[in-house]
Order: structure tokens, then sequence, then C-alpha cells
């Protein structure tokens, strides 16, 4: 996954830590970078979860070290990804076996008539097929 950057050159996906108030350190977050410029942005797909974290962090955090892979499901595949037991395995295979493992999750959930699990588990579903289609 690549972009081009302002300055024309192509920028490479990254998980990179985002310190926010130079006291939480947000591990695991995927950036777009430019090796030539040194621009950095924060993927699209994954924006609306980093800021909504940072807004119930408040301007006043405590110090505390998150990881971003445990609230997006697009920072958790990129992350799977380039773990050394699945080199040799396609995107699309750990992103079949995620969904399926999430819906085997949700069936817990729902049988266990647990409501906040079964909507977090809708939520990560739904980030890996919004991502899907966009890209």
């Amino acid at each position: 996954m690549q972009k081009y950057c302002k300055c024309g050159r192509t920028m490479n996906l990254r998980l990179r830590t985002v310190i926010y108030q130079n006291k939480v350190d947000i591990e695991n977050v995927p950036i777009y970078s430019c090796e030539a410029c040194g621009r950095s942005e924060v993927v699209p797909h994954v924006k609306p979860e980093l800021t909504g974290l940072i807004g119930r962090l408040g301007s006043k955090p405590e110090k505390q070290q998150l990881f971003f892979h445990e609230l997006s499901e697009v920072a958790f595949l990129l992350l799977k990804v380039t773990e050394k037991e699945h080199m040799n395995d396609s995107m699309e295979k750990i992103v079949e076996e995620r969904i399926n493992e999430l819906l085997d999750i949700l069936l817990l959930a729902q049988s266990l008539g647990d409501e906040p699990w079964t909507e977090e588990i809708r939520k990560r579903l739904s980030q890996i097929t919004q991502s899907a289609i966009s890209t």
C-alpha cells in the first residue's frame, strides 16, 4: 500500500508510534511516510479511530502506552502481516482468517447475550469491510 507525497515521491506504509501530549505512546498506528522529505500522515482508514481515542484521552492524559491494533482492525491486520509466521501467507488469507475468527467470537457474544461485546465485534467487522470497499 503506497501513495504519493506532495513532493512527488512515493510514501510507504509503516506502523509507527504516535505520541500524544508527550505522555501517551500509541503503538502500531498505520502511517504513510515519505523518506525523501520526511512527511508523514495517518492512513485515512484509521483516522476516525485515532481521533476518537485521542478525544477519549482528553487534554490532560495520564502517562501510558496504548496499542492501536487493539482498537483498529486495519492496524491489527497490518501487524499480523509483518509477523514471521505469516510471511508466506497472502493478505487475503490473513483477512479471511480474521473475519472467521471475529464471526466465531460474535456467535459466542450473542449466545451469552453480551450486547456491548456483540457491538464491539460488529464494529470490528465493519472496519474490515469498510477498508476492503475503499481499497
